[in-house]
């Protein structure tokens, strides 16, 4: 295990044409390692009578190819029935190709009394089993059932509705390894990314990559950029260390971007993971915990963004003094097999605004929101000596909260801002996806305040900070913060000072290309 697994990248192509077809595939080639051909996609006339236009195409190339004609109920997006697409295998004119033909159809072939033989060589072949609903329970009766046919690779793709159902994954490609037995093993959806940039360091035959700017065939599909540049997909060995950020949901979130650009920097064998974690608590037992884990990787340590800062300190073996006043921790250390927990958020919230703003002796802050966040910045607010409001929609939480830090609390709709001299948005409200129109305060709600912060940074500028900004307020955005944590993170993880710089420019490069 001390030397790198080949890291084999295949783009999937799925068109509905030939021509497009082609096209796809002469783009496809020059980033590659692999291209899988979806026969599936194409329209049913096309099919018919494009199969030797086909193989004309993949004979110039010099990509591996993988022929696929998947029934609708393992990912096809045709509807060719089982007799088309058996009769359709049986004459297939292709002899250079890697066919993956789904476990039942391959049952098929391999049955005595079949009317049907498969015409390419078994050794050629991949027994392929998609479960687009969930993890089955039976994996390893479908093992079984695999390595009965003479099928040379095995591919299982199932989907992820947790981080933990990447587990099963990974068993089964141990499994495969120590008996011998290639496999492509992929959990699909934004939980199971670790097994896409982890897996061929665990024995998988290849991992799907999708073309830059394309959203790809199947859930959770990374590009292929990123699979290289990103997360250096072909640098990962079994002893790469292993960082990941968790939370709910995780997909917007910059810290891979940022982190794996520090670790390059460094010459550092480590990759940073985004980890989408429902619960938080069989997450940290099942794949964290070292006494407890099931899965043998080199982790290091966690950053931990909402709605976990506050339920991961009750598993935690130690919790730094600031973080326990915070009341949330943002930051896992793995030590000494325990987990001990800090809180970046504060440092790095405050630092952007005093540079910002200058000394916060006196200064009226009015804090939207009673969350994880908010509580790092009210604490560290309170110990630069500024005088803090909390302003939350549920005027209990906010209250609650108030008293906790001896601060004043009023309901966010009672709220004059024009009252205050900082206004600072802590709720997720304005982040990219489903809350990116939304704002926790208008514009002419906020007019007459001096500074508008946004911790969000994804996007650069929120509707909060927009209106802010057309209100007449000075702004300051999420990305200062974000990276400011962010190197605090960093050297609690490695002891090293981390490239800051490096990181800026890898935060505002990730929220180009999210943009895009």
């Amino acid at each position: 295990m001390n030397s790198p697994q080949q890291s084999r990248i295949c783009i999937p192509i799925c068109e509905s044409t030939v021509a497009a077809l082609e096209s796809a595939i002469a783009g496809a080639v020059k980033v590659s390692d692999l291209i899988e051909v979806r026969l599936d996609c194409l329209q049913k006339n096309e099919l018919e009578t494009g199969a030797s236009r086909i193989t004309e195409v993949l004979k110039r190339t010099d990509c591996e190819s993988i022929l696929t004609l998947r029934p609708a109920e393992q990912g096809g997006q045709g509807q060719l029935d089982d007799e088309t697409r058996q009769a359709f295998w049986s004459d297939a004119i292709f002899s250079e190709s890697l066919f993956d033909v789904e476990l039942e159809l391959a049952e098929h072939f391999n049955s005595a009394g079949s009317p049907h033989t498969l015409p390419i060589d078994w050794s050629r072949t991949i027994c392929s089993q998609h479960d687009f609903a969930g993890v089955p329970r039976n994996l390893d009766q479908i093992y079984e059932r695999m390595i009965s046919t003479p099928a040379r690779i095995l591919k299982f793709a199932v989907m992820a509705q947790d981080a933990t159902d990447c587990l099963p994954v990974f068993h089964l490609l141990a499994r495969a390894r120590s008996e011998g037995r290639e496999m492509i093993a992929i959990a699909m959806g934004s939980a199971g990314i670790a097994t896409r940039i982890l897996g061929p360091s665990r024995g998988s035959f290849l991992t799907y990559g999708s073309s830059e700017n394309d959203a790809g065939t199947a859930p959770g599909q990374v590009s292929v950029r990123d699979l290289r540049e990103v997360y250096r997909l072909e640098q990962i060995d079994h002893q790469t260390q292993v960082f990941g950020v968790i939370g709910l949901p995780i997909s917007h979130s910059l810290s891979p971007c940022v982190h794996n650009a520090a670790f390059a920097a460094l010459g550092k064998n480590a990759v940073f993971l985004p980890l989408e974690v429902h619960d938080v608590k069989a997450f940290l037992k099942r794949m964290v915990i070292p006494r407890t884990r099931e899965l043998d990787w080199n982790l290091r340590g966690l950053s931990v963004t909402a709605p976990h800062k506050f339920t991961v300190m009750e598993q935690l073996d130690w919790v730094e003094p600031a973080a326990q006043e915070i009341g949330a921790v943002n930051t896992i250390v793995i030590k000494d097999d325990a987990l001990h927990g800090f809180n970046t958020d504060a440092s790095g919230f405050i630092t952007p605004l005093v540079q910002k703003f200058g000394d916060l002796t006196g200064v009226r802050c009015a804090v939207i929101g009673a969350g994880g966040a908010a509580k790092a910045v009210v604490w560290a607010l309170k110990q630069a000596g500024a005088q803090v409001t909390i302003c939350a929609r549920e005027l209990a939480r906010g209250q609650l909260l108030a008293e906790h830090f001896g601060v004043a609390g009023i309901k966010l709709e009672d709220a004059r801002f024009n009252e205050f001299d900082v206004v600072i948005n802590t709720t997720p409200l304005g982040t990219a996806g489903k809350f990116e129109n939304e704002t926790a305060v208008t514009g002419e709600g906020l007019r007459g305040a001096r500074l508008a912060y946004d911790l969000v940074y994804n996007p650069n500028e929120t509707r909060f900070l927009r209106e802010a900004r057309e209100a007449g307020c000075e702004t300051l955005g999420g990305l200062p913060m974000f990276v400011a944590q962010a190197t605090e993170q960093f050297r609690l993880w490695t002891g090293d000072a981390a490239p800051a710089d490096v990181m800026y420019e890898a935060a505002q490069q990730g929220l180009l290309r999210s943009q895009i």
